[in-house]
């Protein structure tokens, strides 16, 4: 995605570049600076967004874009720079003052390391003036749609291949494809609609989603390409997918490695990605919600959907961002969600069959084992996580991980491999006294 960022102060033009320095890789095909008597605005684009920027900057609003899509901007208005973040936070966008009290704002937090004392995270669906916090989307419980489930599947698949075809705007597109349900619907429905879809499959050796992935690249006739990690390769990188990431919770580091490197991967071959993020939260995925109440569904659905901003939405930014490209999350468009929403919850979880009714939305478009393939998250699908997990508790002793757990901020580290990744993440970014701008995983388990 592109990067932005920003103070409401006139004349800080080398300020604002020192700023987008630290975050030029969201950017690499260019840069400007707008400046105003009130304020001084920075942006970067990738090259699929180059045409868009004379637009961005003329307007004194520098825009996170992802095709059509208005994902975080800042806006001078008059006195006022007023900042908003899309519904679901599918870009990020932070905040702080500096010490004379100026708003600041940037797409990543080691911009404003430099500049504020105290960084906050601007909340989905929200903007913010420099005085007033305002909501203008949340998620909420939707009146059931009143229709047949072939109905409700066939309306899903259309919405579904809309939110795809509209986010195309080449001859040739790529999508991370790990063989899940997920990324193999955005494939599938991407592949008619271009000349050449590249897909991108990661794991270590064995892995399942390898199989599967390659599975569904022949099923769709793609141009797929495999990358085949291991310990040493995963260590290798992990200090730089945590410098991009900025955060330490382990599964999402975890999840976040491999994403990285298959990340890096596609970005040889294109500057655009499909990822299927947010089709477990919308349509029940996870193996945890067959316990729960079915009364209690829905709403459990919508929270862990609110949650995905500064997890698995952060995930997916950082690792194209990271190597320039634009990550596209079909599945977050307004028109999926909305609809997704009013699925009535017996069709998502269906006799104890996770996301059914996204199943039968695909009916003939996916071989048959894919349909019928059980949830596995990310970083177990790719082998990950028992690597990483037994290094972390083979070098850091007991007594090291009692002494360092605890932390400035008063977080508490669950796990060695936590430890592990934070002294990763200190040596980049430094400790901070407030970390209320960074996601944990709900419910990850502890030491």
């Amino acid at each position: 995605m592109a990067g932005i960022a920003g103070i409401q102060e006139g004349l800080r033009k080398a300020d604002i570049e020192k700023m987008l320095d630290r975050i030029a890789h969201r950017g690499p095909a260019g840069r400007k600076v707008l400046e105003t008597e009130k304020a001084t605005i920075g942006v970067l684009w990738t090259e699929p967004q180059k045409n868009a920027v004379d637009m961005l900057t003329r307007e004194s609003t520098a825009r996170d874009t992802a095709g059509t899509e208005r994902l975080a901007e800042a806006k001078i208005e008059g006195p006022r720079l007023i900042l908003k973040r899309d519904p679901l936070g599918v870009a990020p966008l932070y905040y702080g003052r500096t010490g004379k009290g100026r708003l600041c704002f940037a797409s990543e937090v080691k911009a404003l390391k430099t500049l504020c004392r105290e960084i906050h995270e601007l909340p989905p669906g929200h903007t913010y003036d420099g005085k007033r916090l305002q909501s203008y989307f949340r998620l909420e419980p939707q009146k059931p749609v009143d229709s047949l489930p072939k109905e409700i599947a066939a309306e899903l698949r259309r919405r579904l291949r809309a939110s795809v075809e509209k986010r195309i705007r080449s001859t040739e597109m790529g999508s991370w494809l790990s063989g899940g349900l997920d990324s193999s619907t955005l494939a599938a429905l991407a592949r008619p609609a271009v000349k050449k879809l590249f897909t991108f499959a990661a794991g270590v050796p064995g892995a399942p989603d390898l199989e599967f992935a390659s599975e569904v690249a022949r099923h769709i006739g793609s141009d797929h390409y495999e990358v085949v990690v291991g310990l040493k390769d995963m260590l290798e990188v992990l200090p730089d997918v945590i410098e991009h990431l900025e955060s330490f919770d382990a599964l999402l580091v975890r999840s976040s490695v491999t994403n990285y490197l298959v990340a890096k991967r596609a970005s040889d071959f294109v500057p655009e990605v499909f990822s299927g993020e947010s089709g477990d939260e919308l349509f029940a995925g996870y193996a945890y919600l067959k316990s729960l109440d079915p009364a209690a569904l829905g709403e459990e659905l919508i929270d862990i959907t609110a949650r995905l901003h500064n997890t698995a939405f952060q995930r997916v930014d950082r690792s194209a961002s990271a190597h320039g490209t634009i990550p596209h999350v079909a599945f977050a468009d307004p028109d999926v969600v909305d609809y997704a929403l009013r699925i009535p919850t017996e069709y998502k979880l269906y006799q104890g069959i996770e996301k059914w009714i996204l199943r039968r939305a695909m009916d003939g478009a996916l071989p048959e084992r894919v349909l019928d393939r059980t949830k596995a998250k990310f970083w177990e699908g790719a082998g990950v996580a028992e690597q990483l997990s037994d290094y972390a508790e083979k070098n850091i002793t007991d007594s090291d991980f009692h002494g360092e757990r605890t932390l400035p901020s008063g977080i508490t580290l669950r796990t060695k491999e936590e430890l592990m990744y934070y002294r990763h993440f200190r040596d980049a970014l430094g400790d901070f006294e407030d970390l209320d701008w960074m996601g944990r995983t709900k419910g990850a388990p502890e030491t």
